[in-house]
């Protein structure tokens, strides 16, 4: 790991341009926000970049995300990117190419099989998120926490917890915690915000998904599917197929769940995979991998072109069916 080299950049003087992955989550803009403004609070020349026109999740909309520019900076190679929360340069955007239109790479990720794409890596997979991570580096750089950067890093902590559930949720993750509600972040407000405010639309898309889930492999494997009518006729986003993958890993005996989901945009592949499992259990990355995906041992994904018959099929084997 290059923390001292993180730091120094950090410190430094150098134009930066601070990144999440794209289709960002709770972590990702909680960190990309955390990191940035306080930086940009500090006096730094620092711009924030998310790649991708499809909208922010809404759930999310109480954070400061009209910081964020939806563009490669122009004068990208004059500037270092820092970027959060991915695993890969093909998680900024989707071909991989903005990550070498700067002057070099930071990468600052918690995922176990991240290909280290920096010119510069930290990489701990022992950190319960990114945010986690951020905290911590803006705490050895000296530097501040910004007005709102408490509430951004508290909502990645929060979000890639699990709501503080997970295997992931250890003891530096609730000493972060005390100290961001020690900021001034009120732990209620956020949970209503994030998960008590959810549109008609998101949970008449869970019913449709529930409604067709089937299990295989002798009851290991649980999977479900929503093609693009099926948003168009719940009036739903992308984002709001958030949380079907993980109402099927509720079901009992459930080893593996799986969402098979036909992404809005038609110019890429034809499916996104979402992949849940439980603690200890089935590691979704190492199948993940094997389609060009990743992700944690216990939350993954991946793209394809495959039929759902194949991907069905596919995981069936994965699992030990």
């Amino acid at each position: 790991m290059s923390r001292a080299e993180v730091i120094e950049v950090l410190r430094g003087s150098e134009a930066l341009c601070i990144c999440a992955h794209a289709s960002p989550d709770g972590d990702a803009l909680g960190s990309l926000l955390g990191l940035g403004t306080s930086l940009e609070a500090g006096g730094r020349d620092v711009l924030l970049f998310q790649d991708g026109d499809e909208p922010f999740p809404r759930e999310l909309a109480f954070l400061q995300l009209d910081r964020v520019g939806r563009r490669v900076p122009a004068d990208a190679a004059q500037r270092t990117l820092i970027a959060l929360d991915c695993g890969s340069a093909e998680r900024i955007d989707r071909r991989g190419e903005v990550a070498g239109r700067f002057a070099r790479v930071v990468n600052i990720d918690h995922h176990h099989d991240n290909t280290l794409f920096g010119d510069v890596n930290l990489v701990d997979p022992e950190a319960s998120c990114t945010a986690e991570i951020v905290a911590a580096l803006l705490d050895e750089a000296g530097i501040p926490l910004a007005e709102g950067a408490a509430l951004a890093l508290y909502v990645g902590l929060v979000t890639d917890t699990g709501r503080f559930q997970y295997v992931n949720t250890t003891p530096r993750a609730h000493r972060l915690a005390a100290r961001l509600l020690e900021e001034g972040v009120q732990p209620a407000l956020v949970f209503s915000t994030l998960f008590e405010s959810l549109p008609l639309a998101r949970q008449r898309l869970l019913g449709l998904a529930l409604g067709r889930a089937e299990v295989a492999a002798g009851g290991r494997l649980a999977v479900t599917s929503l093609a693009r009518e099926d948003f168009e006729a719940t009036d739903a986003d992308d984002a709001s197929s958030d949380g079907v993958v993980d109402a099927l890993r509720a079901i009992e005996g459930v080893e593996l769940a799986a969402l098979l989901r036909e992404p809005r945009d038609r110019s890429g592949p034809a499916r996104k995979v979402s992949l849940r499992s439980r603690a200890g259990g089935v590691d979704c990355s190492a199948i993940a991998r094997r389609r060009g995906g990743g992700g944690h041992p216990g939350a993954a994904g991946y793209s394809t072109d495959e039929t759902v018959a194949e991907i069905v099929a596919f995981l069936e084997e994965a699992v030990g069916a």
